[in-house]
């Protein structure tokens, strides 16, 4: 097989798994911004409140799906080896760990707000953001589940369930603010706790719909998951922990970059708050589908170690970075192009209330469209390194990337520079742009020796 058919062929590959994947990504993230529309309808107040508790629950929950993530190449790995055992081990260990994840950062969440006051945000916008995190707290646990089951399921190479169940949830949570926001079919207007309390039940939906199709259905069923449910492997837990928790640190300082612009933007004003929250959630959405692909990066690569092939595992995570890199270039040119039309979105764009919010938003836009690119391949170029089981260096690439370059030079660009929000992106900018070099680099220089050695 040539080099180029071989590509072709790991491309192929790729957007199988991919596509659904991505799809149900997506879907994940048309929830937040419907939860943005619906906050947006409220006010620019409750956008600001909204958007600050939004960033800080998101900050925990993918910190804590990152963790989880170690579940995917880990069964992967054994399904390419046709370990059906290890596979069933993995994803109940997965399980275990969701639970325990949970109490302690349900916990943090519940008391958010002290935290929030000492990081300088106004009060007003404290109170009702502590009044949506008290809401969607409830639906940790759920989502936790799923996020486990959801990697069992693509590590089989089945992950349109996910897809259709994910669909299903965004629109039960569109249905569920709407009723319980405004106070429709006899429920009480709870305004910004019911965007919360819809995603609670939107979470709930989705947890038990996959645990009951991977209990019922072929070829999920034949895995004795629930049976084993109470075997306690402390090996496995550690192997899922070893790989996992410097996945989720690369996570924490990820996020962690994002969210500190968040807190960074709330000192500036509530409208550059406002206007960052559009802009972040705007590039959140677009961010799913490479995420998606990172995914299926990690999936095929990991199935191709297990089947001792890493020159297709080589190409794998190659065709993943170039897939990523044709759909974000796409939404750069999107982004530059139509910014007043994305935040004409959000934000009734002849309200005078609203002109400063949305000169800002389209200023932060443009300043996105520049890290579309380096977004979609730093966050593919880590996927394929999970797949190779390599998370530590990973780890070290984003505390140098995200915090010591992005966030600095952020700061210093927004505060002593005086570009204000502005200079928050710029920051995240550049260190997602350093992140997405090293990360590559890292993937080449570990997977070209294996293949060169199976060759030779």
């Amino acid at each position: 097989m040539s080099l180029r058919s071989g590509f072709l062929t790991e491309l192929r590959s790729c957007l199988y798994l991919a596509i659904p994947l991505a799809s149900a990504q997506l879907a994940q993230a048309s929830t937040g911004f419907i939860d943005t529309i619906m906050m947006g309808v409220l006010g620019s107040q409750y956008l600001a409140a909204g958007g600050l508790g939004a960033t800080t629950f998101t900050f925990l929950l993918l910190n804590s799906t990152a963790i989880l993530s170690a579940v995917s190449p880990l069964v992967a790995e054994a399904y390419g080896q046709d370990d059906s055992v290890t596979v069933t081990q993995m994803t109940v260990q997965g399980l275990w760990i969701a639970g325990a994840i949970t109490l302690p950062f349900s916990l943090i969440i519940w008391n958010a707000a002290p935290l929030l006051r000492v990081l300088g945000q106004e009060e007003s916008t404290v109170l009702l953001a502590t009044e949506y995190l008290q809401a969607i707290v409830w639906g940790l646990f759920p989502i936790l589940v799923f996020t486990v089951l959801k990697n069992f399921v693509s590590a089989l190479s089945k992950p349109r369930s996910v897809m259709v169940i994910m669909v299903a949830g965004v629109v039960l949570n569109a249905i569920a603010n709407y009723t319980l926001i405004f106070g429709k079919f006899g429920f009480p207007a709870m305004g910004l706790p019911g965007v919360g309390w819809a995603s609670t039940l939107s979470y709930w939906f989705m947890g038990v719909s996959l645990t009951l199709y991977v209990l019922l259905r072929s070829p999920f069923n034949h895995y004795p998951i629930w049976r084993s449910l109470f075997q306690i492997r402390p090996s496995l837990l550690r192997t899922i922990l070893d790989v996992g928790f410097p996945v989720g640190l690369l996570a924490t300082f990820e996020t962690g970059l994002f969210s500190a612009t968040t807190l960074l933007a709330g000192r500036i004003g509530a409208s550059t708050l406002a206007a960052h929250h559009i802009a972040l959630q705007t590039a959140a959405i677009t961010f799913m589908v490479p995420f998606g692909i990172s995914q299926a990066t990690t999936v095929r690569v990991g199935q191709l170690m297990g089947q001792r092939n890493p020159g297709s595992a080589r190409l794998a995570g190659y065709a993943g970075i170039a897939a990523g890199m044709a759909f974000m270039g796409t939404m750069a040119i999107v982004m530059m192009t139509l910014p007043q039309q994305i935040v004409g979105l959000y934000l009734n764009l002849g309200d005078p209330q609203n002109q400063e919010v949305i000169g800002v938003a389209i200023a932060l836009l443009s300043v996105g469209a520049m890290f579309q690119l380096f977004d979609g391949i730093q966050v593919i170029a880590a996927g394929a390194l999970r797949g190779l089981k390599d998370t530590r260096m990973p780890m070290l690439i984003g505390i140098v990337a995200y915090w010591g370059i992005g966030l600095t030079v952020g700061y210093l660009s927004a505060f002593r520079l005086g570009l204000g929000g502005v200079g928050l992106w710029l920051g995240l900018a550049l260190g997602l742009f350093v992140a997405a070099i090293a990360l590559t680099w890292r993937f080449n220089r570990l997977i070209t020796p294996l293949a060169k050695k199976v060759i030779s």
